[in-house]
C-alpha cells in the first residue's frame, strides 16, 4: 500500500500583512479543513516522517516561530483537532524586537515591522503544552550549505540545545533556512541527534528523511494552486522529476 505523507510549509499567519509569506487565518483553516475532508490524519513533523498515523498522512509546519503563528494558527488548527510543528530561530525567540534575515528585512521600515516579532519561549511553551511539535530553525537562520563545518555543527547542536533547555523538551527535528540543505547538511542534522530535516520540494531526495519534501504554502495560492500542490500526483511527479536529474548531474560528475 503506498502512504502518502503530505508536509505543508506556513509563515506567519495575518490578513493584514501582504506579504508573500503571510497567509490569512480563514484561508487557512479553509486549506487544513479540504484535505481533512479528503481523509488525511494529521499529526507532527517527525510523527508522520517516523510514524505515519494512516494511509494519508498530514503535517501542517510553520517555519521562523512568528507571533501571529500562536495568536492566529493555533486557535484554528485547535478547532480543526489538528497539532501541528513550528520551527524555531533560538537567536530570536523572545527577544521581542522584529527578526531580520535576508528576504525579510525589507519589512522593518514601514506599518507591518510587528508583523516580524517571534513568539516568546513563554508561548512556545504553551504550544508544547498544547501537544504542538517545536522543532529547530537553527540559531539566526543562515543558509546552512554556505556554513564551513564547524559554524555548521554549532548552529545544528546548539539551537537544538537551547530548545531542550527553554522548553523542557526533546527537540527532534530541524527545518532548513530558505529551504537550503544538501547530502553534507543533511548528514549533520542526523549527528547532531536529530531524527528529521524538513526542506522544500526543490531541494530533496527520494527516502531521506533527513530532506524531506514540504509544500510551501504562500500569500498568493488561491484554492485552484493549493490543489494543484497539494496533489499526490503532482507531488510525486515532480520529486521523481528532481531525483533523476540529480542523478544524471551525479553520475556526469564522476
Amino acid at each position: 500500500m503506498r502512504r502518502d505523507v503530505l508536509v505543508l510549509c506556513y509563515h506567519a499567519v495575518s490578513d493584514r500583512w501582504p506579504a508573500t509569506l503571510a497567509v490569512s487565518a480563514d484561508r487557512l483553516e479553509r486549506q487544513v479543513a479540504s484535505l481533512l475532508e479528503r481523509g488525511y490524519r494529521a499529526t507532527t513533523f517527525t510523527e508522520a516522517i517516523t510514524r505515519p498515523p494512516g494511509r494519508r498522512t498530514l503535517a501542517v509546519t510553520f517555519d521562523d516561530a512568528y507571533r501571529s503563528v500562536v495568536r492566529e494558527a493555533h486557535p484554528v488548527l485547535t478547532e480543526l483537532g489538528i497539532r501541528a510543528t513550528v520551527f524555531v530561530p533560538t537567536a530570536f525567540a523572545g527577544t521581542e524586537q522584529p527578526m531580520s534575515w535576508p528576504g525579510i528585512d525589507h519589512w522593518l521600515e514601514g506599518p507591518h515591522a510587528h508583523e516580524l516579532t517571534p513568539a516568546s519561549w513563554s508561548e512556545l511553551g504553551e504550544l508544547s503544552e498544547s501537544g504542538w511539535e517545536i522543532g529547530s530553525h537553527t540559531h539566526d537562520h543562515p543558509s546552512l550549505p554556505a556554513l564551513a563545518d564547524g559554524p555548521l555543527r554549532d548552529q545544528l547542536i546548539g539551537s537544538r540545545a537551547e530548545c531542550e533547555a527553554r522548553l523542557g523538551i526533546d527537540c527532534r527535528s530541524i527545518a532548513y533556512p530558505y529551504g537550503d540543505c544538501d547530502r553534507r547538511v543533511a548528514a549533520a542534522a542526523e549527528a547532531a541527534g536529530y531524527e528529521a530535516g524538513a526542506a522544500l520540494s526543490g531541494r530533496v531526495e527520494r527516502g531521506n528523511r533527513f530532506l524531506w519534501p514540504r509544500v510551501g504554502v504562500y500569500h498568493g495560492d488561491r484554492e485552484w494552486r493549493f490543489a494543484l500542490k497539494a496533489s499526490p500526483l503532482v507531488r510525486r511527479t515532480r520529486i521523481g522529476a528532481l531525483s533523476e536529474i540529480r542523478a544524471k548531474l551525479s553520475r556526469a560528475g564522476r
